[in-house]
């Protein structure tokens, strides 16, 4: 059965890495991975989790509370204490004591308390702060995610783009290989110089060399990605083409980004900790009640004994702060400066995110033309390029023009790979500053 079983976990293991390895996944499946096996957000998520059991454990402050005590005492040299001389010789001066040892050797004490918090006004205030504090612990948490999923999806557009860079190299190696090998016939006819030859194989071999550069970098990007999805890094996986990219419309409510919420939370955390302060001089209230034995034995011979005594009482503690050295007015004076630093933060990153989005919208709107722009470029350049080989098929244009063609094919294609990732670059750049991204 024991073999069974690890059987199954290996099939089912081989099966899940199988699928990655066959389709090629989306952005959304690879987000989704993320966020089920990134280690960052795990260790971000039980710190939210720790944050959310302080606040369990001040909470339960407010139950009643139980303690059960015992102790067994075996006394050598019994207590020993002065008494007055007088209750024993009334002639006796005041200022004459006789010594004496009280109790037995052996005591045995048990006993079990009940205290049961009935006022208690900064234990509330403490227990709104650490709701706020718990709060502000999975806003860190979703500030995590964000950040983690901001990366995978920087990742995500870098492969498309090279994977695209990857296409746009093996056409131009294609071409180029075609090129040469009619050079070569035209070679063996003596209608061209073995340096031309030479020329477009030199071309040839440097973009089989960016060629192999671009395949590293994309292997390197998908293990980047791997490690992020928390996958083991020799499995096999593979990414979608880039589609035809459209612009986006993106809404922007301050409300909603992170670093707003975040402030305003701890905002609100300093307000509760200086109220928490001022309660503190507030008196508390508790109910007590106690039941006790304690036992008193005597193990000479023949008068040993062992007999066992009840305890019991039920009452109420108030405890009353009434001087302590001016620390709690000094404390509240601290906070008061931090939270108005609090709120001031807080209208700087209203200010600051305004700004920031105004101009991550113009960059995303430039690089989207810029994008068009290129793109008709490649185009234009595509079509140069093979009207300049059949004119060299003519005789009509030499093989400095064919290769001037070219690296204006090359350069134009460069640059629309650029103007793209510019364009991905900043629409994620705009979704995360405007907390959208998720």
């Amino acid at each position: 059965m024991k073999q069974l079983k690890m059987m199954l976990l290996f099939l089912a293991v081989s099966g899940t890495f199988s699928v990655l390895a066959q389709e090629k996944l989306t952005l959304e499946e690879v987000l989704l991975k993320t966020k089920e096996n990134n280690k960052t957000l795990k260790i971000s998520e039980n710190e939210m989790r720790i944050a959310q059991e302080k606040h369990k454990e001040v909470k339960s402050n407010l139950l009643p509370k139980i303690q059960a005590t015992g102790d067994y005492k075996y006394f050598f040299d019994l207590p020993t204490q002065l008494m007055p001389a007088k209750a024993f010789n009334p002639q006796a001066p005041d200022w004459q004591f006789k010594a004496a040892q009280f109790g037995v050797p052996h005591n045995i004490n048990a006993n079990v308390q009940l205290v049961v918090p009935l006022f208690n006004p900064q234990l509330y205030t403490n227990i709104k702060t650490t709701k706020i504090a718990s709060e502000l612990s999975r806003l860190k948490y979703n500030k995590t995610e964000e950040q983690v999923l901001y990366d995978v999806s920087n990742l995500y557009y870098n492969a498309q783009v090279i994977k695209s860079q990857l296409n746009f190299l093996n056409g131009n190696i294609q071409n180029t290989q075609k090129l040469l090998d009619n050079l070569k016939l035209l070679k063996k006819q003596g209608m061209v110089k073995g340096t031309d030859v030479d020329k477009i194989d030199l071309q040839l071999q440097q973009l089989n060399t960016n060629y192999e550069q671009a395949r590293s970098n994309f292997d390197q990007v998908l293990d980047a990605l791997k490690f992020y999805m928390g996958i083991p890094l020799d499995t096999s996986i593979d990414i979608t083409e880039i589609e035809t990219i459209k612009d986006e419309n993106i809404s922007y409510e301050k409300e909603k980004t992170l670093d707003f919420k975040m402030a305003k939370v701890k905002t609100r955390l300093l307000d509760n900790e200086i109220k928490s302060l001022k309660r503190s001089r507030l008196p508390s209230l508790s109910f007590l009640a106690s039941y006790g034995i304690t036992g008193y034995g005597y193990d000479e011979k023949p008068h040993d004994f062992l007999d066992f005594y009840t305890v019991s009482f039920i009452g109420a503690k108030l405890s009353i702060p009434i001087f302590n050295g001016t620390v709690t007015s000094k404390k509240i004076k601290q906070k008061k400066y931090e939270l108005e630093n609090s709120k001031l933060q807080l209208e700087l990153v209203a200010d600051k995110k305004a700004m920031e989005i105004k101009s991550a919208r113009a960059k995303k709107d430039v690089n989207f033309a810029k994008m068009n722009e290129t793109k008709n470029q490649v185009k234009l350049a595509q079509k140069i390029y093979n009207q300049t080989i059949l004119e060299q098929k003519n005789g009509l244009a030499s093989l400095t023009d064919i290769i001037m063609a070219d690296n204006n094919l090359r350069q134009a294609q460069q640059n629309f790979l650029q103007a793209q990732i510019d364009y991905l670059k900043a629409v994620l750049e705009l979704k995360k500053i405007s907390g959208n991204l998720k």
